[in-house]
């Protein structure tokens, strides 16, 4: 059984740790070193911590700025099958282009991961947004949330087929074209490994519906969003599949509200990379819908703060009061980022972890590691 779709815990995990910057948009010097020791570090204590997931980004080439913020990124697979075999209990997910990759070598590729964790692995699909980057890849962006939507439904069925299908079979698609495919080992114990899918647009939301475990997707107003999340669990319902909604936050957590404030601005505000910043909200303008576009000119700063997320500033108190309010806001979880994720985190696994199992948000950390 796999604990992350089966939990009755506001989940949480840890977002990008394997690009450099990790979420925030800063030129200081101690912003997140993306090094392959300080994403096992963090994967340990994670672990230890009964934290439930990492979702790393997969990225091609940066955003520019005087950092060229995630030029240096860690591969999703290789990361993925690297911190799996460190850790115990903590689900890693892959994020996978399907433009970028194909079917029949992800299944086998996600499936692999899955015997090396046991049951922890997932995949997060991606259909495609970010233009320049296909481009440096000399990949085709197609035009239209349909067609990229269209191409990934089918490269998510031969995926499906492959992990569940008994013996070879033939695939004749419109994009895909298989003879004699099959794919051995399954993923661990015969079940689909959780897939997470971010959507902002039409299509991209009838898709995370149809196919993901998990849709993710900004927090910006609550009350917004309590609307939003209300309205697509009733189309989930209405479609009969049961998906739950995800996002993602950044912590600045520290033990008096001044202190978090005075840090924010430093990073966030005298210091952050504006360059890239604007290079990222207009191309989040130009190709993608994972923003409310009425919105996302109102957020520039908190791209610098945490890539669009949401907020959790101040004292273990306050930060355990914003992640009390988004699950009252009906999401199921969030992804956590820092400016450093390694030194930080362990401020707020021994403040605010506690806050949340009294609250009965989570359950306790033992009981993580038992699962």
């Amino acid at each position: 059984m796999r604990r992350i779709l089966n939990t009755k815990d506001f989940i949480l995990g840890t977002f990008a740790t394997n690009c450099s910057g990790g979420m925030s948009v800063t030129k200081i010097g101690e912003r997140w070193d993306n090094s392959w020791e300080n994403n096992e570090k963090l994967a340990v204590m994670l672990d230890e911590a009964g934290i439930d997931f990492m979702l790393p980004i997969a990225r091609w080439i940066g955003y520019g700025g005087e950092t060229d913020f995630h030029g240096s990124v860690l591969e999703t697979m290789t990361w993925a099958a690297g911190l799996l075999a460190k850790t115990r209990n903590l689900t890693v997910f892959a994020t996978i282009h399907t433009a970028a990759n194909h079917p029949a070598v992800v299944a086998k590729q996600i499936a692999t991961l899955d015997q090396i964790g046991a049951g922890r692995a997932g995949l997060n699909i991606v259909a495609g947004w970010n233009r320049p980057e296909y481009e440096a890849l000399g990949l085709p962006l197609a035009a239209g949330h349909d067609k990229r939507y269209a191409y990934a439904q089918e490269w998510f069925d031969v995926v499906q087929k492959i992990w569940t299908h008994e013996g070879p079979f033939n695939w004749e698609g419109e994009n895909f074209q298989l003879k004699n495919i099959y794919g051995l080992p399954r993923p661990w114990n015969g079940e689909r490994p959780p897939i997470l899918n971010a959507a902002g647009s039409g299509e991209g939301r009838d898709f995370a519906i149809g196919n993901a475990n998990f849709l993710f997707t900004p927090a910006i107003d609550l009350e917004r969003s309590c609307t939003e999340v209300a309205e697509l669990k009733q189309k989930a319902t209405a479609a009969n599949k049961a998906v739950n909604v995800l996002t993602f936050s950044h912590v600045v957590c520290r033990p008096t509200e001044v202190e978090a404030r005075q840090y924010l601005q430093y990073f966030a505000q005298d210091n952050a990379d504006w360059g890239a910043v604007d290079n990222l909200v207009a191309l989040q303008f130009a190709n993608a819908h994972s923003f409310p576009h009425d919105l996302l000119a109102l957020i520039r700063d908190r791209m610098a703060a945490g890539h669009g997320g949401f907020p959790l500033v101040g004292t273990p108190q306050q930060v355990a009061a914003g992640l009390i309010s988004l699950a009252e806001a009906g999401f199921k979880g969030t992804t956590l980022s820092f400016v450093d994720y390694v030194k930080e985190f362990p401020y707020f696994r021994d403040t605010v972890l506690p806050i949340l199992e009294a609250h009965g948000l989570r359950s306790p950390r033992e009981t993580h590691r038992a699962a």
